[in-house]
């Protein structure tokens, strides 16, 4: 590393940081306000309520279905099989009991702050889904961005880069479309749907800290490289 380069682990460090700064500051300006949306939140869903054809709103409530119940369970556990590809059956169920425990502990925060803000959704009349519970953070935005991020750092772990990338980007959009239809469905106020973006993102760029700082490296290798790369180095025989 250069002098004055900021390893890897420090960059996402960062970013979780600034993500936990910017969803604590719009959690509290929230509470602040006593739930009452913004002026852009007020105009956003009077749009989504005058803009629904019968199309878009059956595809909205076909994506927004997938950011809750067994899918994003699924994701994870994918995500630990992946990680534990080729290690036995410890060796897999020890990341997929990780990725699991994982998402069930961002799902308990995600709780204590959803009744400590205690944000009302917005007027019933506006809704084209069933939604239930207070608004603030988006529960299907944080749940579906966490699981796609969980998938995300499993590729990063595990795939060849260009498989990564193109899988990275299938994620996004998922996760992005799982949002932006909680918005449209008029169940979440659009400030409910970017503070669980920005809740997702300070625990998943907390993670990748961590898994950047244990490997030790930008991407670890994939399996069956380790050796090569030890000899190339003149680490181990």
């Amino acid at each position: 590393m250069s002098p004055g380069a900021v390893s890897l682990p420090t960059r996402w460090a960062l970013v979780a940081a600034l993500s936990a700064a910017l969803f604590g500051l719009l959690a509290l300006l929230v509470t602040a306000r006593h739930g009452t949306p913004w002026a852009l939140d007020l105009r956003l869903h009077q749009w989504s309520v005058r803009h629904r054809p019968p199309v878009l709103l059956a595809l909205a409530r076909a994506i927004t279905a997938t950011g809750t119940g067994p899918f994003p369970y699924l994701c994870a556990v994918t995500a630990g099989l992946v990680v534990g590809a080729g290690r036995g059956a410890w060796g897999r169920l020890l990341p997929v009991a990780g990725a699991l425990g994982f998402l069930l502990l961002v799902q308990g925060m995600r709780y204590a702050v959803l009744f400590a803000v205690s944000r009302p959704r917005p007027p019933a009349g506006g809704w084209a889904t069933h939604a239930n519970g207070f608004a603030f953070p988006s529960g299907h935005t944080s749940t579906s961005a966490t699981a796609a991020g969980l998938l995300a750092l499993a590729l990063w772990q595990t795939a060849t880069p260009a498989a990564a990338r193109a899988g990275w980007c299938v994620l996004a959009c998922w996760a992005v479309a799982v949002g932006l239809t909680r918005g449209y469905l008029g169940v979440h106020w659009p400030s409910d749907v970017l503070g669980g973006w920005l809740y997702a993102l300070t625990w998943l760029a907390a993670a990748t800290a961590w898994a950047a700082r244990t490997y030790r490296t930008g991407r670890p290798a994939p399996p069956g490289r380790s050796a090569v790369n030890r000899r190339c180095h003149g680490v181990g025989p």
